[in-house]
């Protein structure tokens, strides 16, 4: 675990926006973190991105200090600028060790997110991982605090309140949304048919509005959405020749800029110059911000939605001591894993040693006295032999971990 180091953006230091420059396109990502993996000889990778922090969990060997991250920035966002690069380098938290399990745990109990109690980081995390595993870039040492990290949240949400009336970004955005007494049937677009976009949709549906037109990069997607949903699907570069005409925008992709400009944001309003409602759930933004200065509208941004659920802190202070008390057992109990699994390694070599040895003894040490024994002798020397290789590693397992619970 002394290995493993974290860099961490997050919304403490940094606006939304600016994290969202980190942003990798789900595309990009196996390409770029394996990059990264071989040009500076990392042993195992793992990328988290979120609404409001960016995380980089790293295993190497050596000590990774802010001039080498800087590389590692300047490899995966080579269009950055020097004052970009500044930027993050300034304003990174860095973890290392023990202190990297800690993070990740708060970070998985949502007791490190901007909304305190959002269970949808667990979920997250864990996807994270498993496209990491996927791409081949993370290995046993991740895999163990990971693993650890998302048992300890569940530990924590069912143990205690601080989940309990749970206020996500999404439920944020619909109850933000529902005070404004917007008709049922107001003309609702859906741009990306992602996670979030489908979570707010099931609100929405839910409650009765009745009036969706979504669109998605593969329109495959934007039909199992408009079906739940009971409306239209396109794909998303039908977006500039769409004319019916919107009351609300619901907004959340994946691309690395800007999607609604001020000449797409003027087509789709179809001469209409009523305020609007514009709901954009990205990273970064979909909506350029200068649309926002120009046209009226009601924009519920995600630096809004910041702002609305900071008040939530002081619902759910009072559940973070005991919140705080867990994470210490689960950081104590995650020493002692990782003691063990030292030894477990260390000792994979062991079975096939025993087998070796065992061989030289009938082969070579004792080969004429076996030589000598009848088929029953033999047999029953076989016999003993196997029982003690079976049983052999039982012992100093028993041993070590005895051993470390005294520690």
């Amino acid at each position: 675990m002394e290995d493993i180091h974290i860099f961490a953006f997050t919304h403490r230091q940094l606006e939304v926006n600016q994290i969202g420059l980190l942003h990798i396109a789900l595309d990009d990502q196996k390409q770029k973190l394996t990059g990264l993996k071989d040009e500076f000889q990392i042993d195992e990778i793992m990328y988290v991105s979120t609404c409001n922090r960016v995380e980089f969990i790293i295993r190497k060997d050596k000590d990774i200090h802010l001039t080498e991250f800087k590389k590692y920035l300047q490899y995966l966002f080579p269009h950055f600028n020097a004052e970009q690069i500044k930027l993050f380098t300034q304003h990174v938290e860095q973890y290392k060790g023990i202190e990297s399990v800690e993070h990740m745990i708060k970070v998985t109990s949502s007791i490190d997110s901007m909304v305190v109690g959002e269970r949808e980081i667990i979920t997250q995390i864990r996807k994270s991982f498993d496209a990491c595993r996927a791409y081949g870039i993370t290995g046993d040492a991740i895999r163990l605090m990971i693993r650890h990290t998302i048992e300890t949240a569940k530990r924590i949400y069912t143990e205690t309140s601080i989940a309990q009336s749970p206020v996500s970004v999404v439920s944020l955005a619909y109850h933000t949304l529902r005070l404004k007494d917007i008709p049922l049937d107001a003309r609702i677009l859906i741009i990306g048919a992602g996670v979030t976009n489908t979570n707010m949709s099931r609100f929405l549906r839910k409650h009765g509005f009745t009036n969706f037109a979504v669109f998605n990069r593969t329109k495959s997607k934007a039909e199992v959405l408009a079906t739940q949903l009971k409306g239209e699907a396109y794909a998303l570069n039908e977006l500039p020749l769409y004319k019916k005409g919107f009351d609300i925008i619901i907004t959340c992709t994946g691309a690395d800029t800007s999607i609604i400009d001020k000449a797409l944001y003027t087509h789709l309003l179809q001469g209409d110059t009523d305020p609007k409602v514009v709901i954009d759930l990205a990273i970064p933004s979909d909506l350029d911000p200068e649309v926002a200065k120009q046209f009226p509208m009601d924009n519920i941004s995600i630096e809004y939605l910041q702002k609305v659920s900071s008040k939530n802190l002081e619902k759910r202070a009072r559940e973070i001591i005991h919140v705080e008390e867990i994470v210490d057992e689960a950081v104590e109990q995650f020493k002692l894993m990782a003691h063990e699994r030292k030894v477990e390694i260390a000792m994979r070599s062991v079975p096939q040693t025993v087998k070796e040895i065992k061989a030289t003894a009938f082969e070579h040490v004792f080969a004429k006295e076996i030589e000598n024994l009848d088929e029953n002798s033999k047999e029953t020397v076989e016999k003993i032999l196997a029982y003690f290789e079976k049983k052999y590693m039982s012992v100093p397992m028993k041993m070590a971990k005895e051993i470390l619970l005294k520690k």
